[in-house]
Parts: structure tokens; sequence; C-alpha cells
């Protein structure tokens, strides 16, 4: 399966290199030296280097020896071929394909509905959660929220606030009367 782990940016000097975006929390792992990489066009690319330059992510990829070739590769995504069941390092981090599809249940046990999406926010990150009364809620994927994922069971426990899945539980806010 392939997994998206950077989107390509600018050409950074003359001789091929390039911003890179991260996409993922193992930059170190994902872009290392000879890594190769997959692009959404299916071109695969080989790193060749990595550094970083004020604060940005610049990758030189094998036989990317100039600006022209650089600036082809704008705005593409990057690729790598990985198991689909393995798990990031991080106990507490997860691929978004691992997540879509997971039951979504309360505390209690009981079905509420399955993830479709996992929404990247700069803030934090949301799951598209689909109802079973077929709307769809958007729930913070925090700790708070969301006090367990199990991948390998199958479903996810959220602990939701009043009024996030259910607007007669809302807390009504009045004015001055």
């Amino acid at each position: 399966m392939l997994l998206v782990v950077g989107r390509i940016g600018r050409a950074h000097g003359v001789r091929g290199d390039l911003f890179v975006e991260p996409l993922t929390d193992e930059p170190e792992h994902r872009f290392a030296d000879g890594a190769n990489l997959t692009t959404d066009t299916g071109q695969t690319l080989t790193v060749q280097f990595t550094k970083w330059h004020s604060g940005k992510f610049i990758v030189h990829f094998v036989d990317v020896d100039d600006r022209t070739s650089a600036e082809n590769l704008h705005h593409e995504n990057v690729s790598v071929d990985v198991d689909p069941m393995q798990l990031p390092e991080d106990p507490d981090e997860f691929y978004d394909h691992q997540l879509a599809g997971l039951k979504v249940q309360d505390v209690s046990g009981n079905v509420i509905g399955a993830i479709t999406e996992v929404i990247h926010l700069p803030a934090q990150d949301l799951l598209a959660v689909a109802l079973a009364d077929n709307r769809e809620v958007l729930i913070p994927f925090v700790s708070h929220i969301v006090p367990e994922v199990n991948v390998a069971q199958g479903f996810v426990v959220i602990s939701p606030p009043p009024g996030l899945i259910d607007d007669s539980e809302a807390i009504e806010v009045r004015g001055d009367e």
C-alpha cells in the first residue's frame, strides 16, 4: 500500500534541490539516503541526500540535477510502499488508512458509527464519522475525547462532550434577559 509521506514544493537553487513538505512524523526514516519514493504520476525517485535550511526540509533526488528537472516535480506527492498492518514506532500514532473504517463506540460500548476519513488541520486532527442515521460528525482526535484506539480489534472509543454528536444534549447558552 502506498503511503503519502511528502509534498514537493518549489526548486531551491540551480542544482536540482527541492523543498519538500514532510507529511510524516518520520522524515529521517522515510527520506533516508537511498530511499525510493513514488510520485503521483508513478515516477520513482531515489533520495540522494536531505538537509534542513532555515527550518525547511530540502531533498535532492538522484538524476534531478538541474532547476528545470526539479521544477517539473513541483506539486507532486511522494509515497512509500508500506505493509498495511505496519504501525508507526510511537504507540500513540496511526496511519490514516488504519483508522478509516474502524467502528466508533461510546464508553459504554454502543456502536455509533464508523470513521470515514482523517482530516489534518493545523491545530489538530479530526475524525470524520458516519453515524447510523446517515449524518456525519467531526470528532477532534485528542486523547480526552478519543481515549482508546484499537486497530487490531477494529474500533475506537469516544467520550464526546455534550452536543458534539447529539444536539439535544447541547448546553443552551442564553444572553441577558
